[in-house]
C-alpha cells in the first residue's frame, strides 16, 4: 500500500532540552511481526522529563530527534504480516523494550539486562527508538499484551512502572507479613507501597521531604505513617552526612514502631542520603531495593550492610511482568491506584504536559503526579 493511502498522524518530537515539537507525520503500516496500536494513554516519567528538560537522561544524550514516551495502552488498528493470536480493535498495553533475544541474558530471561536491548523513547541506543507520544505506534507483536475488561486505558498506562516494581519485589524476594519502609513517594514510591499491601505487606510506611505527598499517601492509604525529613546539609564533610544519616533514620524507624529495621527497604528516590539511611533501616538480614536512578557516586556504610546481613539490591526495569501487572491493576487489589493520575493532557498540547510536571504543580495549586497525555 503507498504511503499516501495512510493515515495522517501527529507525533511529539524531542530536538533537545525544552525544544518539543508537536508534527504531522505519515502513519506507515506495520511490517512482518509487528502490529499497528491507535495509543490512547501514555503516562509521563521522570527519564521523559529529563529529556525533555535536558535533551538527556544521565548518559544518554539525543542524538537525533526523537519521539518521548513509554508508559503506554491502545488499540491495536493493523497487524502486518505472519501476526497471530492478536487482532485490530483488542485493547493492548505496550511493552516498550525490545530485547534481542540471543544474549546470554535473555536466554537466561532477564532480558532487561540485554545489551542490544532498544527502548522506546530511549537515547542510550542510536538510531533511536521512537517512543509513544504519537497517533499510532507500529511495535513488535510480541510486546502486546490484551487488557483485561475491567482496566481502561489509564490505568494500563500503569503497567509499565508496575512492572519496575514487580520486577523490584521478586528481587527482594517479598513475602506476605513482611514489614515495608519506602523512601520517596513520587508515583513510583506509591506504586511500590500499593503493590506491598497487594501482596500482603503487614506494615507499609514511607519517607520523603515532601509534606504534601507524604499527606496524600498517608489520606489514601498507601501507607500507615509518614514521616518528613529535613533537608540534608551539604556543607558537612562525607562522614558527617554518613553520620547524620545514619542518626537520622534510627530515629525515625523507632518512631516508626520498628527500632530493629524492616524487613524490605524500597529506595525509590535515588538521593544519597536516602540511599545511606536505607541500609540503617533495614532489619538484620533485611533487604534494600535500589529503585531509584540518580546518585553515580557515593559513600556508604559498608560495614553496617555486611555486618548484619543487609542485602543491596540493585533493580533495572523489568523482565517477564506485564501479565501480572495488568492482571493485579484489573483486579482491584491495588486500592486507590487511580488517584496517581492526577492530570490529562490531549497530546496535541503536550508540552503543556511537561511544563506542569516540571513545576510539580498546577494553576492551582494542585501537585501534579502522574500525568497521563491522552490520545486523539
Amino acid at each position: 500500500m503507498s504511503t499516501s493511502a495512510q493515515p495522517k498522524q501527529i507525533a511529539a518530537v524531542l530536538y533537545g532540552g525544552k525544544d518539543l515539537r508537536i508534527e504531522e507525520r505519515v502513519a506507515m503500516p506495520p511490517k512482518a511481526g509487528e502490529v499497528q496500536v491507535a495509543v490512547k494513554a501514555t503516562g509521563l516519567c521522570g527519564s521523559d522529563l529529563h529529556y525533555y528538560s535536558h535533551g538527556r537522561n544521565g548518559d544518554f544524550a539525543l542524538q537525533a530527534p526523537m519521539v518521548l514516551g513509554h508508559e503506554a495502552a491502545g488499540i491495536i488498528t493493523a497487524v502486518g504480516p505472519g501476526v497471530t493470536g492478536l487482532a485490530p480493535g483488542q485493547r493492548v498495553a505496550i511493552e516498550c523494550g525490545i530485547m534481542c533475544k540471543n544474549c546470554r541474558y535473555c536466554k537466561a530471561g532477564r532480558y532487561n539486562l540485554c545489551k542490544g536491548m532498544r527502548f522506546c523513547s530511549s537515547a542510550k541506543t542510536f538510531p533511536h527508538l521512537d517512543g509513544t507520544l504519537q497517533t499510532y505506534l507500529n511495535h513488535a507483536a510480541d510486546l502486546m499484551f490484551p487488557l483485561p475488561d475491567d482496566c481502561t486505558y489509564e490505568m494500563a498506562a500503569l503497567a509499565e512502572p508496575l512492572s519496575v516494581l514487580i520486577h523490584a519485589s521478586r528481587r527482594a524476594q517479598f513475602s506476605s507479613g513482611q514489614t515495608v519502609l519506602v523512601f520517596g513517594v513520587g508515583a513510583i514510591g506509591l506504586l511500590a507501597a500499593a503493590l506491598a499491601s497487594a501482596q500482603g505487606a503487614s506494615k507499609i510506611v514511607a519517607v520523603d521531604i515532601n509534606e504534601t505527598r507524604l499527606a496524600f499517601a498517608k489520606n489514601n492509604g498507601f501507607v500507615s505513617e509518614t514521616h518528613c525529613l529535613p533537608m540534608g546539609d551539604r556543607s558537612k564533610s562525607p562522614e558527617e552526612q554518613l553520620k547524620a544519616a545514619k542518626d537520622t533514620i534510627l530515629s525515625v524507624v523507632t518512631g516508626f514502631g520498628e527500632p530493629d529495621g524492616f524487613d524490605v527497604v524500597y529506595e525509590c528516590t535515588g538521593a544519597a542520603p536516602c540511599i545511606q539511611m536505607s541500609i540503617h533501616a533495614a532489619i538484620t538480614g533485611g533487604r534494600v531495593m535500589l529503585v531509584g536512578m540518580g546518585t553515580g557516586t557515593l559513600m556508604l556504610p559498608v560495614a553496617a550492610a555486611a555486618t548484619r546481613e543487609v542485602d543491596i539490591l540493585g533493580s533495572f526495569r523489568y523482565a517477564n511482568t506485564y501479565p501480572e501487572a495488568l492482571a493485579l491493576l484489573g483486579s482491584g487489589k491495588l486500592s486507590k491506584i487511580e488517584k496517581l493520575v492526577t492530570h490529562r493532557v490531549p497530546l496535541s498540547d503536550s508540552v503543556s504536559a511537561f511544563e506542569l510536571l516540571a513545576k510539580g504543580q498546577d494553576a492551582e495549586g494542585n501537585m501534579a503526579l502522574k500525568v497521563v497525555i491522552t490520545g486523539p
